[in-house]
C-alpha cells in the first residue's frame, strides 16, 4: 500500500470527515479497521477507547507501555486496556511513531503553560467531556489518551518536547479493533505549541471490514 494513499483496503461501512477542532466517536466492531488519515499534515488527533460492551474498561498508556517496552506507538503496537487486554491494534501507519505520553489539553493547562488569556479558547478536555456525555460518561472518564501523528520526544534529561509534526498529507494510521471498541476522538484545537502547526485542520476516518 503506497504510503500517501488515503482509501483503505476492505468495504467501507463508515467514512467522515471531522472538522478542525472537533470531536467525533464511533463504536469500530471486532474485526473492523479504522484508518485515521491526516489530510492536510501536521494535525495531532487526541483519542481515547473503551470496551463498548463494559466502558470502566479502557485504554491504559501505563499497560500499553509497559507490554511493549517503549512510550511511542508503531505499526505492531497493541492497545492494552486497563485490564492488560489487547483492544486494538496498530496494523499499518505511513508515520513512524506516535505519542501515548503527552496527554491531552485543557483550558487549565493551557492557562498554566501559556497564560490566562488562553482560558477561553476550546481544548481536548472539553471535546471529550461533550463526546462522553452522548455514552453516558463525563469528565472522570478522561483517561490516558493517545495522540496520533504528535511528536513528543523525550530528551536526553527525560523531559519532553511539543514539537512540529512528522507527518504531512494523506499519511495515515490503521487500527484494527481486537474487541468492540468506542473510540472518543478531539482532532486537537491546539494553537499555542507547534502539535499542530499553529493550524488545525480536518482528519478523515474510514471503517472498513
Amino acid at each position: 500500500m503506497n504510503a500517501t494513499t488515503e482509501d483503505p483496503i476492505g468495504e467501507i461501512v463508515h467514512d467522515e470527515t471531522v472538522e478542525a477542532r472537533a470531536p467525533w466517536s464511533h463504536v469500530v466492531r471486532a474485526g473492523e479497521t479504522l484508518r485515521i488519515v491526516d489530510l492536510e499534515g501536521n494535525q495531532a488527533v487526541d483519542c481515547l477507547l473503551y470496551d463498548a460492551a463494559d466502558p470502566a474498561e479502557r485504554y491504559s498508556a501505563p499497560d500499553t507501555i509497559a507490554a511493549q517496552g517503549n512510550v511511542y506507538l508503531r505499526t505492531g503496537s497493541v492497545l492494552r486496556s486497563t485490564e492488560g487486554r489487547p483492544m486494538m491494534t496498530v496494523t499499518g501507519s505511513a508515520v513512524e511513531r506516535h505519542d501515548t505520553i503527552g496527554g491531552a489539553c485543557s483550558k487549565e493547562s493551557n492557562t498554566l503553560r501559556y497564560g490566562f488569556h488562553t482560558y477561553a479558547q476550546h481544548a481536548c478536555v472539553e471535546n471529550f467531556v461533550h463526546e462522553l456525555g452522548l455514552h453516558g460518561m463525563g469528565k472522570p472518564d478522561v483517561q490516558s489518551n493517545i495522540n496520533w501523528f504528535m511528536n513528543v520526544p523525550v530528551e536526553a534529561d527525560g523531559t519532553l518536547g511539543i514539537v512540529d509534526g512528522i507527518s504531512a498529507p494523506g499519511l495515515w494510521v490503521d487500527l484494527r479493533a481486537e474487541r468492540d471498541v468506542l473510540v472518543v476522538v478531539s482532532n486537537c484545537p491546539q494553537v499555542n505549541n507547534p502539535c499542530n502547526g499553529f493550524d488545525p485542520t480536518p482528519v478523515r476516518m474510514v471503517v472498513t471490514r
